[in-house]
């Protein structure tokens, strides 16, 4: 069974980055185990002179659900054409010890939906160019969800070409995981 994490960077309740991650879990194939993280509201801005251990509660069950976790699939918005504050915020905490992370070498993806025209393919590039910096391995693929307010209803995603492409990105992220139990399993 691969173990994917969802991370919406969204803290809304009818978050339709959320919603999407909700349909990525219902997509996934049954060999796929999807779960979605929802403690960001809680992880307290970085400061590092709060970067003791032990650790936050929140930033601490967070790193254990990514180091859980044999993947970990993004859904960001695009607040003024990145990144959301606090979804930074989470990584900066999850990011320490810069060597050891619980990102590090470990593969991602990342897809995101906005009420706009672009699907919030520029957010998508910043936490991709973020994500890297840390070490993670970043699958290089892109879903965009423009117009995100038409492609759900009730927060049940009804376009069936988004639905493809979560099915995609699942599918390679469970593909990289099984080519890293491979090559673990050859040395």
């Amino acid at each position: 069974m691969t173990r994917i994490l969802g991370i919406s960077g969204s803290l809304r309740r009818d978050s339709h980055n959320t919603s999407l991650l909700r349909a990525a879990a219902e997509a996934a194939s049954p060999e796929v185990d999807l779960e979605l993280h929802d403690g960001l509201k809680e992880v307290p801005p970085y400061d590092e002179d709060d970067d003791v251990h032990p650790r936050p509660a929140s930033v601490a069950r967070l790193n254990q659900a990514i180091a859980n976790a044999d993947a970990v699939l993004f859904s960001t918005p695009e607040y003024n054409a990145s990144i959301p504050g606090q979804l930074k915020n989470v990584l900066d905490w999850v990011s320490r010890p810069v060597a050891t992370n619980a990102l590090r070498n470990k593969p991602v993806a990342v897809v995101g939906a906005s009420t706009g025209a672009f699907g919030a393919v520029w957010a998508q590039a910043e936490l991709r160019k973020v994500l890297a910096a840390l070490g993670a391995r970043v699958l290089d693929l892109e879903l965009p969800v423009p117009h995100a307010h038409t492609r759900f209803d009730e927060g049940e995603l009804t376009d069936e070409e988004i639905r493809a492409g979560l099915v995609d990105a699942i599918a390679a992220l469970a593909a990289e995981v099984r080519q890293d139990e491979h090559v673990t399993a050859a040395a």
